[in-house]
């Protein structure tokens, strides 16, 4: 079972618009809206990729049970904590020809009893069977970003191991408590580690993990090279790279649908190599779908065969 910690989901909302003028009115072509924020769509992308997964989610308001109600009607289940105020709102535009504008919002405060209350539900939903964690995505605004580690300790005490996804001092905070495996995209690796090449970056984000506890055993890093890609720097010192010859007009919400794949198929007994084709076959269906965290399972499928011709490994 993969348990996804979602600390500060959203309503996510994609424009499709032919063209983009600043200072104009534009009507959408067409508009998606998803239960979203980066551990909602890890969720999603797992529920269809056919895991066996749980969602805890810290909603709030009218915005937060819409929330509710989206996932449950989409089969994903859910744990939910309730805080103050009013789930936030992301909008992401897209036109022809052009790239991805996005706005997201930063949320509000939820309030220290409501951020307690999520912490322990991770860690009983956990207790409930998982053997990942997924913590994915910004903390709430008010929430320091040293409280990611304790994300990471509640897997541990649960007895699961846990992967983060998140950036910055919450990525640095998580890293010091030891998560199994951290994946992050190549600018994230390079702010935070320094290292321009994503085998260097990778090497330091594993030790990091190790220093702050991991179990060299079990620690991974993952860095997404976009157009170009994947890396893996595995417990073994293996070095796996991976890509799909494919571009597609919608890359928000891959990285979740990367780590949705990764996580899935390893929970079903794959071997990293296979993981990792998995895991860019349901990237790369992701960014041919409107809608982050949303894709066609038989797709998926079909990029990760195609993708396991593509998987090279280094000793």
């Amino acid at each position: 079972m993969i348990v996804c910690a979602a600390p500060n989901p959203s309503i996510d909302k994609l424009f499709i618009v032919s063209d983009v003028s600043v200072g104009e009115i534009h009507r959408p072509d067409r508009l998606i809206t998803r239960a979203g924020g980066k551990g909602l769509n890890v969720a999603r992308a797992a529920h269809t990729l056919g895991a066996d997964v749980v969602a805890v989610a810290l909603l709030a308001g009218h915005a937060g049970r819409w929330i509710a109600d989206e996932l449950i009607e989409q089969g994903v289940r859910v744990e939910t904590v309730w805080g103050e105020g009013e789930t936030r709102s992301s909008l992401s535009v897209a036109h022809a020809g052009g790239q991805m504008t996005e706005f997201y919002e930063r949320g509000v405060n939820p309030g220290p009893v409501a951020w307690e209350t999520f912490v322990a539900a991770v860690r009983a939903t956990v207790r409930g069977g998982a053997r990942w964690l997924s913590i994915s995505g910004s903390m709430p605004p008010h929430i320091a970003a040293e409280d990611a580690a304790l994300l990471v300790h509640a897997g541990h005490e649960a007895d699961a191991l846990v992967a983060v996804d998140q950036h910055d001092a919450t990525l640095a905070a998580a890293l010091a408590a030891g998560p199994d495996l951290v994946k992050v995209n190549q600018h994230e690796a390079r702010d935070l580690t320094g290292h321009d090449d994503p085998a260097t970056a990778a090497a330091a984000l594993r030790d990091r993990a190790i220093a702050g506890g991991a179990d060299a055993a079990h620690a991974l890093a993952v860095v997404t090279l976009g157009a170009e890609g994947a890396l893996m720097l595995t417990p073994d010192g293996r070095t796996i790279h991976g890509d799909l010859d494919v571009v597609a007009p919608y890359p928000t919400g891959s990285g979740d649908s990367f780590l949705a794949g990764l996580l899935s198929a390893n929970d079903a007994g794959s071997d990293w190599p296979d993981a990792l084709a998995v895991a860019l076959g349901a990237a790369t269906a992701n960014a041919e779908a409107e809608g982050a965290g949303t894709f066609d399972a038989a797709r998926a499928r079909a990029l990760a065969e195609r993708a396991r011709g593509r998987v090279t490994v280094n000793a």
